[in-house]
């Protein structure tokens, strides 16, 4: 199968989410899923595409199969083909739907905001289909480096293609030594005020004995 294009990536997963959370209104008419392509909410990056090339969108999945047009009362309205066009489980497809809506995710958030769409036992089973879909002939999505600083790595999708690594993923390993050496850099003027501090503190205890006529007591009194 071809790479998609991002606004086929976008109309495929506002598809497969709306199934999910408003099957009332499943298939979606041309300004329900354009509507749905241009939500602010739980969606990464967040799109701004007419119905002309939504529909110009709907076109390209058509062909692959993944999209198909079903006649309505008044209004033609789509439906996907997920599971079958790509090839994948339903709990692989609902993975693929939450990375093409929000973008890189851990599995921790994946089996998270997967809950409405497919409910996984554990994290595990989770990364369990990402191993899957990530060792196919043809991967579907690819584990990122772990960003300096963060506790876990994300997956993202590869519907689109390769990932582009932004370069301070690229350079992991430099990123985070800058970041100890900044780290050390204040420590050290830290503890420098703490000392300069202390001593004034000591200073101001030995002139306040002196005055009062007492002995400080102390190892250097």
């Amino acid at each position: 199968m071809r790479t998609l294009t991002p606004l086929e990536v976008r109309v495929l997963g506002v598809l497969v989410e709306k199934h999910h959370t408003v099957p009332d209104s499943y298939p979606l008419s041309l300004n329900a899923l354009t509507l749905g392509c241009n939500q602010k909410t739980a969606r990464d990056p967040v799109m701004q595409a007419t119905e002309a090339q939504v529909l110009q969108a709907i076109e390209g999945l058509r062909e692959l199969s993944l999209v198909n047009e079903v006649s309505g009362n008044r209004v033609v309205r789509f439906e996907h083909n997920a599971a079958r066009g790509l090839g994948v489980p339903s709990q692989a497809v609902a993975l693929l739907t939450l990375l093409a809506l929000r973008g890189p995710q851990t599995s921790a958030e994946l089996r998270l905001h997967t809950e409405r769409l497919h409910r996984f036992a554990d994290v595990s089973s989770v990364e369990g289909f990402l191993d899957e879909l990530a060792e196919r002939a043809q991967p579907m999505v690819v584990k990122l480096p772990r960003a300096p600083g963060a506790r876990e790595s994300r997956w993202a999708h590869l519907l689109c293609g390769e990932v582009a690594m932004p370069v301070a993923t690229l350079a992991t390993g430099q990123g985070e030594e800058s970041v100890l050496a900044e780290e050390l850099v204040a420590l050290k003027a830290r503890q420098s005020d703490m000392a300069l501090e202390l001593a004034n503190l000591r200073a101001l205890v030995l002139r306040m004995a002196d005055e009062l006529g007492m002995k400080p007591q102390g190892p250097e009194a």
